[in-house]
């Protein structure tokens, strides 16, 4: 045999074998539930909601991958958060109770040590809500945090021209205290919040609204008091809330389950600032970035 042909041989040999690799890596990773649509299988799919909700765009992305993978059956939320910025946890409740009403599968949620205000919004996206005893929950209502640092800035003799459009155009500005009129216009958008908030606990709970206002003084609740108030409907943990999604998934209960794919670092994602330490460094640069102004929060405030 020719040099050259060796040469072919080889390479045909080389790329039978990447083939064949490649199909056992895509059956291990749906055996495993990694994602895809080659599921082996009606699964369970487990979506983490963990630490302060201040961008849902990875929730997003997640939960638009599981819902293209036929092998989903149902979803559990693994809650431990006290909640963050009003506008991810509200878009992140309107797309979990898509899974609901649009695609017809079961969702549970599953509170383990917090599961706060902005956590609990997102919990009333489930048929139903797992807590333990002593998880923390409840805190509904909102919170407006305005930094003023004006007194810091005469004492240092700093000072900020503003030209505007109108008089409440800088209304939260660190670099002036609010006026009467600021003060009544972000209560009023406060109490609006306050009032969607009230709302879906209401009609996510079968619960009258003026029941919950009565709920609704930012009060902390364990998971014991939040079912004697109907705010969850049972005691149990993340393997309780798994297996009532399989009964009603029809997978029994101790159904395979999908689970959130693991970070995989590499050297582009420490120098990019993807990596978990500078991640957190860049969030730390993005949360003094908003300390310039007002924020809107549905969060447990300490």
């Amino acid at each position: 045999m020719s040099r050259r042909s060796n040469i072919v041989a080889l390479g045909l040999a080389i790329v039978l074998i990447m083939t064949v690799a490649g199909i056992v890596l895509a059956v291990v990773r749906a055996a495993r539930g990694d994602g895809g649509g080659l599921g082996l299988g009606g699964r369970i799919a487990l979506i983490e909601v963990d630490g302060v909700l201040g961008d849902d765009r990875k929730y997003l992305e997640q939960i638009r991958r599981l819902r293209e993978n036929r092998a989903v059956k149902g979803y559990v939320l693994a809650i431990n958060s006290p909640g963050g910025v009003v506008g991810p946890a509200q878009s992140l409740y309107r797309e979990l109770k898509r899974l609901r009403e649009e695609d017809g599968l079961p969702v549970v949620a599953s509170i383990a040590g917090t599961g706060a205000s902005g956590g609990y919004y997102v919990a009333l996206a489930a048929d139903s809500i797992f807590a333990l005893p002593g998880s923390i929950t409840g805190s509904i209502g909102v919170l407006l945090e305005v930094p003023n640092a004006s007194e810091l800035m005469d004492r240092v003799g700093v000072s900020v021209e503003v030209v505007k459009s109108a008089e409440q155009k800088d209304a939260g500005s660190p670099f002036r205290p609010l006026t009467p009129a600021d003060r009544e216009m972000l209560s009023n958008v406060v109490m609006d919040l306050y009032e969607q908030f009230v709302q879906v606990v209401a009609e996510e709970r079968n619960l009258d609204p003026g029941t919950v206002r009565e709920l609704a003084d930012g009060r902390i609740l364990s998971g014991r008091q939040a079912l004697e108030y109907g705010l969850i409907d049972r005691i149990g943990n993340l393997n309780d809330a798994l297996a009532a999604a399989g009964r009603m998934a029809g997978l029994g209960e101790r159904p395979k389950i999908i689970r959130p794919p693991r970070e995989r670092i590499t050297l582009l994602d420490v120098i990019l600032g993807r990596a978990p330490a500078t991640a957190a460094l860049a969030r730390l640069a993005h949360s003094i970035g908003e300390w310039r102004g007002p924020r809107l929060l549905f969060a447990v405030p300490y």
